[in-house]
């Protein structure tokens, strides 16, 4: 970290600073010192673009949170070979993507503070454009203390840029000072900011972004390590973004679209409210591409089907798997229904109904490479952007909050905004909210018929619903009953069975679920552990694959309680474990937090080691 501390103002502005073109316009041309620099809008904007610039970097968004926060909790695990390090619990303090991943949240630290020292060096430039800088500045370096604080816990503050190597010798703030500090900076930035509907893109810091993330905060605070009570504030601030008229947020009718957009560099701002943006394929100067869609994504080693290639490296278990009812659009979403034939490139269905063994056999198909828009398309690296807050998630927030503030019982406003997160992943809104959009519920035989074998088939027509299909059990020529394969979508009346094949005089009756058949039960919101256990579940098959399950688990207080029962269930389902179980095999109670990197106590004498790891 002595790189770090020592840097003077000069030195950070000749950082690369990278250019996310799809939101900034200016980039750096050449390197300048203080003295001559931030003299303009141009320079402000260019020098805040390096400040966004480390959430791309291939050390956090870019690429290893995508595969260290999808393996290191209960969502999924990594494929291939057996890989020691953070993936699967396998490291120690000398491990050197623990450095890095350090030390690029402290050169984002760094580089705010730079700006932020200097945003008012020319008062001629409109207050309210340096204002704006600022917002987004402190924002900025609050959420990259947020990481630091939510992995590391006690971690040194720093709030000034570092001009001399005297003041190397840092002592850690406690985690609840850090967080003091975070929410001060993100209260000041919210002021400061633009709303997003001014902004008009999801890649920089908006109003709803700050006040989306101080719900978080919020929440994190509350629970463990820190165990300040902030509930109140969380549900705030989730309800700030609710009732912005001007911003208008809603979910998006689709869940399936959120990510197609992702891929195709569509913004959503009513659902989408902060991204990390990327873009091009890493030729004739997009330089912006990441490993969203690549590392997290569904495995393709095809070159004949024009989709791009995919390591595919995280697994669901079948724990993901299993939490969504069929009728959930979520689940064959964001957990692979199919595979990619390695000659052909073409799909390959999946198994309807897996064995246990089977379903861990799904990628993580959250964000897919075949909507992808750019061409000619990078092998592996991709212009999908990723998401760090959608509208689903302030309405799960404000949930979980309100409960607590209730003494754990919800309100019925918070039950309604669960269900709305459920309707939409049962289809409910895919024919707009507010109009029928139904799924295949059952067909009952009213009459066997005679005459049929296993070659009498049937289809479900018109109805205004599309996808479904359905199997028959035959015996002695009769229809015994119909099994359901897909339940379709979008069913807006009774749809008509007609048959193929051998056979006649059956009578089959379809029935279409209600909206009500995605609401919580009512046995699920009458206590406090009920509903939490409700939201542990949903939060999950919401937002699985999108960095954020390892978080939630630990300020439940359950992330070695969970990583054990999927231990389990491996151990108990799967035969020739080679690989799979690694880090629900590795984890203990120490890895609820990581350790300082080695490195940086021969720079920094003032640190001390988290005491789990001492």
């Amino acid at each position: 970290m002595k790189k770090i501390f020592c840097t003077t103002i000069l030195s950070i502005l000749l950082l690369v600073l990278g250019s996310c073109e799809k939101f900034l316009d200016t980039k750096p041309q050449d390197f300048l010192s203080n003295s001559n620099y931030f003299k303009t809008e141009d320079h402000l904007n260019s020098f805040l673009n390096g400040v966004y610039d480390v959430l791309g970097s291939t050390r956090l968004y870019g690429s290893q949170l995508l595969i260290l926060q999808n393996t290191q909790a209960d969502e999924g695990f990594y494929f291939g070979a057996l890989p020691v390090g953070l993936e699967t619990y396998a490291f120690t303090e000398s491990y050197n993507l623990l450095e890095n991943f350090w030390g690029t949240l402290y050169n984002g630290v760094l580089r705010a503070n730079v700006l932020l020292a200097n945003v008012n060096n020319n008062e001629a430039i409109d207050q309210g454009f340096r204002d704006r800088i600022r917002g987004e500045a402190l924002f900025l370096r609050a959420y990259y203390y947020f990481m630091l604080v939510q992995n590391f816990e006690n971690v040194p503050l720093i709030l000034e840029p570092t001009k001399d190597a005297e003041t190397i010798d840092i002592p850690a703030s406690s985690a609840k000072e850090i967080y003091e500090k975070i929410l001060a900076d993100m209260k000041e930035a919210e002021i400061l900011v633009d709303p997003i509907q001014t902004i008009g893109n999801a890649g920089r810091v908006s109003k709803s972004a700050v006040r989306g993330i101080l719900a978080r905060v919020c929440l994190h605070m509350s629970g463990q390590p820190v165990g300040a009570d902030k509930y109140e504030e969380a549900r705030f601030w989730a309800k700030q973004i609710i009732d912005d008229a001007s911003a208008a947020h809603e979910l998006n009718n689709d869940y399936r679209d959120i990510f197609i957009k992702y891929a195709r560099d569509e913004y959503d701002l009513k659902e989408s409210i902060w991204e990390v943006e990327f873009w091009g394929n890493n030729s004739d100067g997009r330089l912006e591409a990441g490993y969203v869609g690549s590392f997290l994504g569904i495995r393709n080693q095809s070159s004949t089907n024009g989709i791009g290639y995919s390591f595919g490296r995280i697994s669901a278990t079948a724990n993901l798997y299993r939490s969504y009812s069929s009728y959930d659009l979520r689940r064959d979403w964001n957990i692979a229904p199919f595979t990619y034939n390695v000659t052909t490139g073409a799909k390959v269905a999946a198994v309807t109904f897996p064995t246990p063994a089977q379903q861990y056999l799904r990628s993580s198909a959250k964000y897919r490479r075949e909507y992808e828009v750019v061409r000619p398309q990078a092998t592996q690296l991709t212009p999908i952007n990723f998401p760090l807050l959608r509208f689903a998630d302030v309405l799960l927030m404000f949930a979980e909050a309100d409960a607590h503030v209730n003494g754990g019982i919800p309100s019925p406003q918070s039950i309604e905004y669960v269900n709305q997160v459920r309707r939409r992943a049962y289809g409910k809104f895919l024919n707009g909210k507010g109009n029928v959009s139904e799924s295949i519920k059952e067909i009952k035989v009213i009459n066997g018929g005679a005459g049929y074998n296993t070659g009498s088939k049937i289809a479900v027509v018109n109805g205004g619903g599309v996808a479904a299909t359905a199997t028959l059990t035959v015996q002695n020529g009769v229809i015994k009953s119909v099994t359901i394969t897909n339940p379709g979508e979008r069913y807006t009346t009774l749809p008509t069975i007609t048959f193929s094949g051998s056979g006649s005089g059956a009578v089959l009756e379809p029935v279409l679920t209600r909206i009500e058949d995605a609401d919580l039960e009512l046995s699920q919101t009458l206590d406090r552990d009920s509903f939490l256990k409700v939201m542990q579940e949903e939060r999950s098959r919401e937002l699985c694959f999108e960095a954020l399950r390892r978080y939630d688990l630990i300020r439940w207080g359950i992330l070695v309680k969970n990583m054990k029962i999927i231990l389990g269930q491996m151990n108990s389902e799967l035969t020739n474990i080679t690989y799979q179980n690694a880090s629900f095999m590795n984890i203990t109670d120490k890895h609820v937090v990581y350790p300082i990197p080695l490195r940086e106590f021969q720079l920094n004498r003032a640190l001390e080691q988290h005491p789990l790891w001492r």
